[in-house]
């Protein structure tokens, strides 16, 4: 008789407890998120369950899937029972729902306010360890033309040319831009940076007959609007 603490496969759950059996029986959403990465991974060690090896993962990142969808192959590789095909995995995996936030972003065809470029904006920004720099690019009435990266950077800021964005808004016909870029450290507040260079932008923009409707500064979590905050 094996002792009372001796480790069990999955196998040998009880069938409503396995993590498969109970999203064919019970469905996905009885599932917590230890079980969903445990379905991903296949299997654990010899040492712990797939579903204890998730649960080491998620307690590693808090618990916050966003932060597992930063996380690289080769960062998830460190821990013990993880592959780099079980690592590829979960990246796809997190990567597929990513996409399908941004599939539902793209049904956005015409910008009322703020929260409009946010749909369009946050699959583009989120989930990155480094700042980037995008403009939406408008045509009559609002009407979504496009988004476009501008520039990369680094994790504190990205260096962003006025000349380009007015370059790529003449060539797509655009009559009015958002401008938008992430917080990677996660504070929202604009930095004399970002105020000096959307008031330069602004200035072009009138310059050029360009309307420059918007700032938007993303993180993870929530967005800061120039617009809304009067400091357009």
């Amino acid at each position: 008789m094996e002792p009372y603490e001796a480790k069990i496969s999955i196998k040998a759950w009880a069938e409503e407890d396995r993590p498969r059996e109970k999203l064919l029986g019970q469905g996905r959403r009885t599932l917590t998120d230890a079980e969903l990465i445990a379905i991903l991974i296949g299997s654990g060690s010899r040492d712990e369950s797939a579903v204890e090896l998730s649960k080491r993962i998620l307690h590693h990142y808090k618990n916050d899937l966003n932060a597992i969808g930063k996380a690289s192959v080769a960062e998830l590789c460190k821990f013990k029972g993880i592959g780099e095909a079980k690592a590829i995995s979960i990246v796809a995996a997190l990567e597929l729902g990513r996409r399908r936030d941004d599939t539902e972003a793209k049904t956005v065809e015409q910008i009322t306010c703020s929260k409009d470029a946010y749909k369009l904006f946050y699959p583009l920004l989120a989930d990155l360890n480094h700042e980037e720099f995008w403009i939406l690019l408008m045509g009559k009435s609002n009407k979504v033309i496009s988004t476009q990266l501008i520039s990369k950077g680094g994790l504190a800021a990205t260096v962003v040319d006025p000349k380009v964005i007015f370059q790529v808004a003449i060539e797509h016909h655009a009559s009015s831009i958002i401008l938008a870029h992430n917080h990677p450290s996660g504070g929202l507040k604009p930095s004399r940076e970002d105020l000096d260079m959307t008031k330069k932008i602004v200035a072009g923009g009138k310059l050029l007959e360009i309307t420059v409707f918007d700032h938007l500064i993303l993180t993870d979590e929530a967005y800061y609007s120039f617009g809304d905050e009067g400091v357009l």
